[in-house]
């Protein structure tokens, strides 16, 4: 039992690599996902790999929780709170999806009716003035059943201050409540704003049902194929977990795939000498970009992953476009092109897989110009793209309308989708104060290496970076992510005359319990690590600043004297806004706590070229591709079978089982000693 397999679950392709820690050998495999059952196609995907019951770990990044979000299709949630704060998943922030107008559609994931309120209440400096009849929780919870319930939130103001009614409440909605799908604010989210608390913990509580029967089929599969090793989720913030915890808290389970991605990505790029880089994952139904300077991903404290769906806890920064592969094009009301949001996702997926779907595709468009090979498509289930069939579902729906030829509306296709993914590097990079010309792309997913000349040109990116298996970066991220687990806790402390051992306590009782998490995961670990940020303000702000101190457990007294936390808060808040204020107090409002279980590094040798690759054997036959308006004969290669060192000039095609890269006019490729394309301006 030497293998470690790594999962990424998308809405188009299902990805896996694999690890043989024994022989140093590394594989990978793609297969369609099956929407709607991602189990099946998770599982016939590990088959590639051999034995399942030689496996050592299989570590999954998943999109269950976030498709359960997107389409709203989580489970009928009821909720518990405090008498006059019933809506505040519906108030939120006072904030509207459209900006001009009076009129909004949210709907919030629990119906007014399924919210329920209790007397009980706690102050903001943690005093129960009113405490909770346990009786009166029973009464709420049973009415909520009755209402058809099968999860439950449990909501009150102030918890984060004094969780005592919580703890009560829980314990009481436990007795009657029929399954494990019971969570309270204070477990969730032990952290000041209300509403972002009471978002985090109804969407918990909505997903645990969905996450918590998609885990235990996978769990049940493993089962019956005799895996005796451990299963692990990636989750949000870049590290994996237990199932079980995953079961607790399915929330931090969004973005899970992206996240991993972008861990790979940085190890990719570090180990290749590049510390500033822009990710650009282009999958079958989305395109996601993240920022990664000085060689770590920069972690966000909540996002929104629909409007009004907001999670409040440690994820990686990523911004999201409909741009995929399976994209749909059309001709809007106003007689414009555009591409997307809408996909063809796996089922039917794009008009060339022949399995229904009319309507043309991003992928379609590449198809047509010659850029992907009809006869070798990724993933394997099909034997033969059909060029025919994106063609007239281009001259139909694009070149009819706009009164182009075929290729000129092909070609506009793959332009209008190079223009929004831009906008979104654009989004994370410039309009953040970054320049891209400092920043080389690295581009992956089944499709991020066709467009990456294009976005080069059309951005201004120092270079490009293309790893040896873009298509199955993510895969790879949760072979090598570690695990995590972060902790919060709001204290309210002014800086001016701290007493350090107010903030020295809780750090420890934090740290005691990320840890003890770690150690639970059951994952070989060289070492836990233990990261502290402080969330800072000025006094009178209602914005914090992250605050990293460079501490350890061991010197918690001395780097927490009043005199180093202003040292630091200062350096925070002037590379985030240019300038302090003089004379204004200074608050710590939350203290955070990462335990970090550092796996043992993967070698990213097991990823070069081997010793008897050759141009000859990379040599394929040439073809027509179809740029800047004309065909052009393309010399094709195999990627795989190229050297160390080897120089490619464009025009040129790569192509390997799970992507194809394309190198456009006036850019040069040069394969590097472990296997990346360094795609640069000729």
């Amino acid at each position: 039992m030497s293998k470690i397999i790594g999962v990424d679950v998308g809405g188009t392709f299902t990805d896996l690599a694999c690890f043989d820690v024994a022989t140093g050998r590394f594989s990978v495999a793609k297969v369609p996902s099956n929407r709607g059952d991602e189990a099946t196609g998770f599982l016939e995907g590990l088959f590639h790999f051999g034995e399942v019951s030689k496996f050592t770990a299989v570590v999954h990044g998943t999109t269950v929780g976030t498709n359960a979000l997107l389409e709203r299709k989580g489970a009928r949630i009821g909720v518990i709170t405090t008498a006059g704060f019933r809506d505040v998943l519906e108030m939120r922030r006072r904030d509207r999806r459209n900006t001009w107008g009076l009129w909004g559609d949210f709907v919030p994931v629990a119906d007014r009716d399924l919210r329920v309120e209790v007397q009980e209440r706690t102050l903001a400096d943690g005093t129960v003035r009113q405490h909770i009849d346990p009786a009166a929780v029973k009464d709420a919870a049973r009415h909520l059943l009755d209402k058809g319930a099968t999860a439950l939130a449990i909501f009150f103001i102030n918890a984060y201050a004094n969780a005592e009614n919580e703890a009560i409440a829980i314990k009481a909605a436990r007795e009657v409540w029929p399954n494990e799908h019971v969570c309270c604010s204070s477990e969730i989210l032990p952290e000041i704003r209300e509403f972002e608390r009471a978002s985090t913990t109804a969407l918990n509580a909505y997903l645990q049902p969905v996450v918590g029967s998609y885990l235990a089929r996978l769990e049940d599969g493993l089962a019956q194929s005799r895996f005796k090793g451990s299963f692990h989720i990636v989750q949000s913030n870049g590290g994996i977990m237990s199932t079980a915890t995953a079961r607790r808290l399915p929330v931090r389970t969004a973005l899970s795939g992206p996240a991993a991605g972008v861990i790979a990505a940085a190890a990719i790029a570090r180990e290749a000498g590049f510390e500033d880089i822009i990710t650009a994952d282009l999958g079958g139904t989305s395109f996601d970009v993240s920022l990664v300077a000085r060689g770590e991903p920069a972690l966000a404290a909540q996002t929104t992953i629909d409007f009004g769906l907001v999670v409040r806890t440690p994820m990686i920064e990523i911004t999201t476009i409909g741009a995929g592969g399976g994209s749909i094009a059309r001709v809007d009301a106003g007689g414009f092109l555009d591409v997307g949001p809408e996909s063809a996702g796996s089922r039917p997926g794009p008009v060339c897989y022949g399995q229904g779907n009319t309507r043309p595709t991003l992928t379609d468009a590449n198809l047509v110009l010659g850029r992907i090979n009809a006869d070798r498509p990724i993933g394997g289930k099909i034997a033969r793209l059909d060029v025919e069939a994106a063609a007239k579902a281009i001259e139909i729906d694009i070149a009819k309308p706009l009164g182009l030829s075929t290729m000129a509306a092909a070609e506009a296709i793959v332009r209008v989708a190079n223009a929004k993914m831009a906008g979104a590097i654009r989004l994370v990079s410039i309009e953040r104060g970054h320049d891209p010309a400092h920043f080389t792309i690295l581009p992956f997913g089944g499709g991020g290496a066709l467009h990456v000349s294009a976005l080069l040109k059309d951005v201004g990116l120092k270079a490009a970076l293309v790893p040896r298996y873009p298509g199955i970066t993510s895969a790879l991220g949760c072979i090598i992510a570690n695990v995590r687990h972060d902790e919060v806790r709001t204290l309210n402390l002014a800086l001016e005359g701290l007493d350090a051992p107010r903030l020295e306590k809780p750090i420890r009782e934090l740290a005691a319990k990320a840890r003890a998490i770690v150690d639970s995961a059951g994952m070989p670990l060289e070492r836990v690590a233990i990261e502290v940020e402080l969330d800072m303000h000025y006094v009178g702000q209602t914005h914090t600043v992250s605050v990293p101190l460079p501490v350890t457990l061991e010197t918690l007294e001395a780097p927490l004297g009043e005199a180093a936390i202003r040292q630091a808060f200062e350096h925070a808040y002037r590379r985030a806004f240019s300038r302090l204020l003089d004379g204004v107090g200074v608050r710590i409002v939350s203290v955070k706590v990462a335990a970090v279980g550092v796996r043992p590094a993967f070698d990213m040798k097991a990823l070069a070229p081997p010793a008897g690759s050759s141009l000859d054997a990379a040599r394929r036959p040439a073809r027509d591709v179809w740029l800047d308006g004309q065909r052009v004969a393309t010399p094709v290669w195999s990627r795989l079978d190229l050297p160390v060192g080897t120089i490619t000039e464009g025009p040129a095609v790569l192509e390997q089982p799970d992507t194809t890269i394309l190198v456009e006019a006036g850019f040069v490729a040069r394969t590097d000693a472990l296997g990346n394309l360094i795609i640069s301006r000729n």
